[in-house]
């Protein structure tokens, strides 16, 4: 067990983030939930690593199928609230790059839930995650789409002339850390995190040199709809055109 103090900026914000997430789910509700849901078809008795965690959402939506879940995230203040909410789940604070307190081999299935982009060290992260998993066992990562959701660097801007809402690129396949402000209309109380872009065949890459094989890959558009106005039918068609969100499921061979 690893259950040691460790300071995250996500710590500052994690009422806030729960809230979010529970209260106000949107796409983690409308978009991740029902997904990740039918591509883990777990059963009961199969063993789940929900790795970075936060609050626990998930981690109790997939306790609900009978499977046995473990959630590990780096805040103490978010495993806090996890423990409240979803007593029955053994919730542990331990980096992602860190799971030594975990047995080799113990685990039929590990996600990472919209939390790679904000991980430095990914390398180690994946190898945790290939030793935890049992032989066949399968890695589920769902992350912000690094084609169209650069941070810096990706925008919605409009035509017009012709009628259209297009997605703007100024840049892709170098990497970047980006500091984001995690409370962007407080003046004062400012709370600060950072994100890593990372191209898709950067994760392919790495995925491979850590021994997985990448199975799968699925792209998932917002769940938003504009209100009405002249720039509705453009910016719901264009909604369903980039994909926000991207899945990628690997094999430990």
């Amino acid at each position: 067990m690893n259950n040691k103090k460790i300071n995250t900026s996500w710590g500052s914000v994690a009422d806030n983030y729960d809230l979010v997430v529970e209260d106000d789910g949107g796409y983690h509700k409308e978009v991740i939930l029902p997904n990740i849901i039918r591509l883990l078809n777990l059963k009961k008795g199969e063993k789940v690593l929900d790795l970075a965690c936060g609050q626990g959402f998930f981690s109790g939506e997939f306790a609900l199928t009978g499977a046995l879940v473990t959630g590990v995230d780096v805040s103490p203040e978010l495993i806090d609230i996890a423990k409240r909410k979803y007593s029955t789940i053994n919730f542990l604070v331990s980096p992602a790059e860190d799971l030594s307190f975990l047995e080799s081999g113990f685990f039929d299935k590990v996600t990472i839930i919209l939390a790679i982009q904000n991980i430095e060290n990914i390398k180690k992260v994946f190898e945790e995650c290939y030793r935890v998993l049992s032989k066949g066992g399968e890695l589920f990562i769902i992350m912000n789409h690094p084609a169209f959701r650069i941070p810096r660097k990706s925008y919605w801007g409009f035509d017009e002339e012709n009628n259209i809402q297009y997605r703007r690129i100024d840049g892709y396949l170098s990497e970047a850390k980006e500091k984001i402000d995690m409370n962007p209309g407080e003046i004062i109380d400012k709370k600060f995190t950072f994100s890593f872009h990372r191209s898709l065949q950067f994760y392919f890459k790495i995925l491979k040199n850590c021994g997985f094989c990448v199975t799968n890959l699925e792209e998932w558009i917002s769940n938003k709809f504009s209100q009405e106005g002249p720039r509705k039918k453009a910016e719901d068609r264009a909604r369903k055109e980039f994909p926000m969100f991207m899945m990628l499921e690997a094999l430990k061979k």
